[in-house]
């Protein structure tokens, strides 16, 4: 009996972990990955640490590059343009073609595109920052530029800026919303971010979009004019207003699985094609009558993980653990776990009298249903838990201290009288 052909589409956390995992359950399969942006998996987490030059390229990579060899998995460089479920077969740019007997795809998001008057003229200096090719476009014009435009207040926007400002470059952060994320940072917290940033010289632009870019006789980036007519001189525009499932190209595709922003998957994470599963920022799992699409790279790393176990004879149906998600705004350290979004969740908030450091519970009124910190570490196995068990508010309140993380002897202080949240 041949071995299973399997192939992955896409070499990003998700992709490499199906790969791998599977290769420790079934050491037959001939697996193959396909990517078009890199020959290796590396952390795109980590991009920022190697454009402020506090990593190396190599250390991008999580693995050493002969472990893809050592686990005999195939990589392959290039562009898929047709899949064709009829004949289980995929066709690259190149018109070569590869068949499988199972296939998972991985492709996971692109950047939004910004769509002003004026940056069709321009030739150079606009960049995201998501991608291997955005760091060497990153890298370039950090060398070569005084002064930045950045545009869009998520998180990749606020990674962008941080790097800029480390190099020197004067940097102008010009966000849609009155305050930086407010799909996780409620008015106060935001507040905090935003003092943080000034501090370190950031120039920052609320309630603001862009209009227009001009270019300079080169064709390079010149200036960028606000909605307010503000105009900003720039030699760099970063375009950081969010990412999208990367997914478009399978609408050219003979064989279309189900689309709905993402590819639906169902609780096994297969599409709708036959042998075809879909894993990652890509997929959005149907649950009951929504789509569950969590885009960050916890997510990913489980979805690649569940779909190896379902390659190797599982049938477990995905369940969506408590949701969990950390990041930093320069020095001030994000915690979030399960439903913490400020503009659809009751809350009460914490802040502490001099420092900027916030937390806020989320709540039904009676159920803790999320947690969610500024500046300041906490246990989120533990409080995951009481969000899973649906603890009792006034109980999770009180038993706080439990869950910092901070060193013994540097732990704040953290009120829990219900007089103490607002």
């Amino acid at each position: 009996m041949s071995a299973r052909r399997i192939v992955i589409l896409g070499n990003g956390v998700a992709g490499a972990t199906c790969a791998l995992d599977l290769r420790a359950r079934d050491d037959r399969a001939e697996i193959t990955v396909i990517s078009d942006e890199s020959d290796y998996f590396f952390s795109r987490t980590a991009l920022m640490y190697a454009l402020m030059d506090k990593l190396p390229r190599a250390g991008l990579e999580p693995y050493e590059r002969r472990v893809w060899e050592r686990q005999r998995i195939t990589r392959v460089r290039g562009r898929v343009t047709d899949l064709d479920a009829e004949r289980k077969q995929l066709t690259l740019a190149d018109g070569t073609t590869r068949a499988y007997d199972a296939l998972v795809i991985a492709t996971g998001a692109r950047p939004r595109a910004l769509s002003v008057p004026g940056i069709e003229r321009v030739r150079s200096g606009v960049t995201s920052f998501v991608s291997l090719s955005d760091l060497d476009a990153c890298e370039s014009l950090v060398a070569t530029s005084e002064r930045a435009v950045v545009v869009g207040g998520g998180l990749i926007g606020v990674e962008l800026v941080e790097c800029l400002v480390h190099h020197g470059v004067k940097t102008t952060f010009v966000v849609r919303e009155p305050w930086c994320w407010p799909a996780g940072l409620g008015a106060e917290e935001g507040a905090m971010v935003a003092d943080h940033l000034r501090k370190h010289g950031v120039d920052l632009r609320f309630e603001r979009t862009v209009a227009s870019v001009e270019p300079d006789a080169s064709g390079r980036v010149s200036a960028v004019t606000l909605s307010s007519g503000e105009r900003v001189a720039c030699e760099m525009f970063g375009v950081c207003v969010g990412v999208e499932p990367n997914v478009a190209w399978l609408r050219a595709c003979k064989s279309v699985p189900e689309i709905d922003g993402a590819i639906v998957v169902d609780d096994r994470l297969r599409t709708s094609i036959e042998s075809v599963w879909a894993a990652g920022d890509c997929a959005a799992v149907r649950a009951g009558t929504a789509l569950v699409h969590e885009p960050i790279w916890y997510t990913a790393k489980r979805h690649g993980a569940f779909v190896a176990r379902q390659l190797s004879g599982s049938s477990e149906r995905y369940t969506a653990p408590v949701f969990k998600n950390s990041a930093k705004f320069f020095e001030l350290e994000y915690t979030a776990v399960g439903q913490c979004d400020p503009r659809a969740h009751k809350s009460a908030l914490w802040t502490h009298k001099s420092l900027p450091i916030a937390a806020r519970l989320f709540h039904d009124g009676a159920t803790l249903w999320g947690f969610s910190a500024l500046g300041s570490r906490w246990d989120t196995t533990m409080i995951g838990r009481w969000v899973e068990e649906r603890r009792p508010l006034d109980w999770a309140r009180a038993r706080l201290r439990e869950a910092q993380f901070d060193p013994e002897f540097s732990r704040m202080r953290v009120e829990t009288s219900a007089e103490a949240w607002r």
